[in-house]
């Protein structure tokens, strides 16, 4: 009976902490994402029709807005490059000069890309599943607006259309799968305009250009916990 007191005591104590651990257990929410993107890039333009075709090198920087687990704006400055010729090209291009010989043309250079694009995840993104459901990994779609500058001095606005995959190795540590394709208003990305003399608007028969890319980004700046709960 003396021993009564004393586990009232320990079962009030027990009581009183159990909140505490589920709040140790909450997960905390980043309001923003740093890091980088590398892999490939090609061109679809009047020297390549062509998926991955020329291929070469991408990369740049990516900062992501976190708005909600399903939702987020992505900003990113990126180069991929361009390069083709007409040695064996998907129509006849006639030189200038005789138009019954083929036009000899070659072309490497690049296109700098600074864009952003709003993310909409299939999934509620995050570490920890808890009872809001999150996963560790979701596919997402993306759709956004850009400003394009070509090596061949052509500068255009651009429409990023794509889908990714994105996976959480650690709490503040993500690592995705990029694919965007920029469909812009201009034909000189690759120096060459209407080689065959037609004239086109809007975005048909423009240069456009796609990069495949892994991505490895940072979360920081983390949201107060106990304001504007999702």
């Amino acid at each position: 009976m003396e021993h009564r007191p004393v586990i009232s005591m320990l079962l009030v104590i027990l009581t009183s902490l159990l909140p505490l651990a589920g709040k140790a257990q909450e997960e905390v929410k980043y309001r923003m994402e740093i890091g980088a993107a590398g892999g490939l890039g090609f061109g679809l333009t009047d020297l390549n029709s062509k998926i991955f075709g020329n291929a070469r090198g991408a990369g740049g920087a990516i900062l992501r807005f976190v708005l909600n687990p399903r939702m987020a704006i992505k900003t990113s400055l990126t180069y991929t490059g361009l390069s083709g010729n007409t040695k064996n090209p998907q129509e006849f291009y006639p030189d200038p000069t005789d138009h019954n010989k083929p036009l000899d043309y070659r072309f490497s250079g690049g296109v700098v890309d600074l864009g952003g694009t709003y993310e909409l995840n299939f999934w509620p993104y995050g570490y920890h599943r808890g009872y809001q459901g999150y996963s560790r990994i979701t596919p997402y779609i993306q759709l956004g607006f850009g400003l394009s500058y070509g090596t061949a001095k052509a500068f255009s606005l651009n429409l990023p259309v794509g889908a990714g995959l994105k996976y959480k190795l650690k709490e503040r540590l993500n690592v995705g799968l990029d694919w965007q394709t920029h469909f812009t208003l201009s034909d000189k990305l690759d120096g060459l305009q209407a080689p065959t003399g037609v004239k086109t608007s809007g975005f048909k028969n423009k240069d456009h250009y796609s990069t495949l890319m892994l991505t490895l980004t940072y979360s920081f700046s983390p949201k107060c916990p106990e304001c504007n709960r999702d």
